[in-house]
């Protein structure tokens, strides 16, 4: 739907993974999207991963407080330090407000 993420926050999160603790990650990985999804606020998340182990992941907030309460959850930052730990050779997280959205499907 055009327009549906204007305005909204987005939360830009591109890693590249480690070989190590697949299971482990998938399950951290399956339990933050749960957590985000009931977080006030959340949009929805959009997310890919390459073979190479490199992968970007977007969620959508509805404001600025939201994404910053994200950030703030408890369970987010137990999870977060085990990535820092175990499952990423580093990450790059960016911040930005969605000016314009738009799509095309062949569907």
């Amino acid at each position: 739907m055009a327009g549906e993420r204007t305005g909204q926050v987005a939360v830009i999160f591109v890693s590249q993974r480690t070989a190590d603790d697949e299971p482990g990650y998938a399950a951290a990985a399956s339990q933050m999207e749960a957590i985000a999804a009931s977080q006030l606020g959340y949009c929805g998340i959009e997310s890919a991963r390459g073979a190479g182990g490199l992968g970007i992941t977007v969620s959508y907030w509805a404001d600025e407080a939201s994404a910053v309460a994200w950030r703030a959850n408890v369970e987010h930052a137990r999870i977060r330090d085990l990535g820092r730990a175990r499952w990423y050779q580093w990450y790059r997280l960016v911040v930005a407000e969605v000016g314009r959205d738009y799509s095309w499907s062949r569907d």
